[in-house]
């Protein structure tokens, strides 16, 4: 209907990590060299763009060699498209209305909560909802206080918010009534697992706040504060204080087990939403260095392009991730096709322009040939028919799965290979 090439691209490839551990296939021809395995086709689909296939599609076998979850597998299949001469919003708009016509026929008993899907920034994602996955099929948002924090006379608050931290909290309704040591056992252990030193809570039994540390606070501020949040009789506020990272990731997901325990998440109803403008860098837990977020191709948006030299943590991307009910499905942005720009990417990851050459050569030449503006997506699909099916775990719909620990127990792989087989490839096994 919309006129796309589908190109199968290869599966041994030239080995350019894009952020996960890739699989090594050892050549018998050329000893001491390897391919890999595809984490997916975007280089070659780039480098169709480059050749004039200005619409691309592939229903295309990933690999990534990374530990498992309920939701990952090292093999998956992704829906694959790259468009060229296109911006994000050419991009958003096919690929919603094929989800929603997707959804129309094969779940139609589910309802698509809200068309055209919402869009959120990253930022505002994380700001309301502590994660760049919100689930919407709820309300219950996150509320900033830091500002109140810093002069109060809470110490745990304020030298949080003088430090460069963040004090934020979660309104909970009618929760009241709820014991305190559920609070203290249950929801502190909850959020210490992402971080979080504790948390403290206001609450609503009566119209002002019971709580170990409303006496830190005047009445002027548990006003201000009871006003912020809309807190009422019956309701419950949690706060949580540290850095960024650590009280997004624990309100958010304080949020996600509050909801599933009061029994809010409808079950028939699909919430997508968009979220866009991720941060383009992140520093590595590994190595400190700054990484890419998403991969190196992924394209800085306009008015961050001064911040690649003065602050690259600062510059965010011209990508967009599709969320359903709180899930990743897909991602994808408009990509660099200029060389002088994607140098410019390497540079700020510490990529040599030797490395760079000998790493991704094949791109920076194609970019010499005028490549057209272009971008595309990737969705999972073995994840998407995962929410068609109601299975919350990936096994349950992949024919061969592989178990926990990335193995086949139906073909009982991997296995080990005869020493000759070893031989013909240049192979010594070590014993560790």
């Amino acid at each position: 209907q919309r006129e796309f090439f589908e190109i199968e691209t290869p599966i041994l490839i030239k080995g350019t990590p894009e952020g996960a551990r890739e699989y090594l296939v050892p050549s018998r021809l050329y000893h001491g060299s390897f391919y890999v395995l595809p984490q997916s086709p975007q280089q070659m689909k780039q480098l169709l763009m480059v050749a004039g296939f200005d619409k691309y599609f592939q229903i295309a076998r990933c690999f990534r060699d990374e530990d498992q979850r309920g939701d990952r597998q090292p093999e998956f299949t992704q829906l694959d498209l790259e468009m060229s001469f296109v911006e994000q919003e050419d991009v958003l708009r096919i690929n919603e209305e094929l989800l929603i016509e997707l959804t129309e026929k094969l779940k139609s008993e589910v309802k698509v909560q809200e068309t055209p899907f919402p869009r959120l920034t990253w930022q505002e994602a994380m700001d309301k909802y502590g994660s760049d996955r919100p689930d919407l099929r709820f309300e219950m948002t996150i509320t900033d206080i830091t500002d109140l924090a810093k002069d109060c006379g809470f110490q745990v608050f304020s030298q949080v918010a003088k430090n460069g931290g963040i004090v934020r909290g979660l309104k909970v309704e009618n929760f009241a009534e709820t014991s305190r040591s559920y609070f203290e056992n249950k929801l502190t252990e909850l959020v210490k697992e992402y971080g979080a030193k504790g948390l403290a809570y206001f609450i609503y039994k009566e119209d002002e706040p019971e709580s170990s540390i409303s006496k830190f606070f005047n009445e002027e501020e548990i006003k201000t504060i009871t006003e912020r949040f809309g807190a009422k009789k019956g309701d419950v506020i949690f706060f949580c204080a540290d850095q960024f990272k650590i009280v997004c990731e624990s309100l958010g997901a304080l949020r996600l087990h509050l909801a599933e325990k009061l029994e809010l998440v409808p079950k028939d109803v699909f919430a997508y939403c968009w979220v866009t403008d991720f941060p383009l860098f992140e520093q590595s837990k590994e190595t400190d260095q700054i990484a890419s977020t998403h991969h190196p191709f992924t394209r800085p948006l306009e008015e961050d392009m001064e911040l690649l030299e003065k602050d690259p943590l600062k510059v965010r991307s011209n990508a967009y991730d599709i969320i359903l009910n709180g899930s990743e499905i897909g991602g994808g942005s408009i990509r660099i096709h200029e060389k002088e720009l994607q140098e410019k990417i390497f540079q700020a990851l510490k990529i040599s322009p030797e490395d760079a050459g000998k790493r991704f050569g094949h791109m920076l030449k194609a970019f010499e040939y005028g490549a057209p503006p272009h971008g595309g997506i990737a969705w999972g699909l073995d994840r998407l028919v995962m929410f068609f099916c109601d299975e919350p775990n990936i096994r349950e719909v992949i024919a061969f799965p592989k178990d926990q620990r990335a193995r086949d127990l139906m073909l009982d792989a991997p296995t080990e290979v005869a020493e000759k087989d070893l031989k013909e490839v240049g192979i010594k096994v070590l014993e560790e």
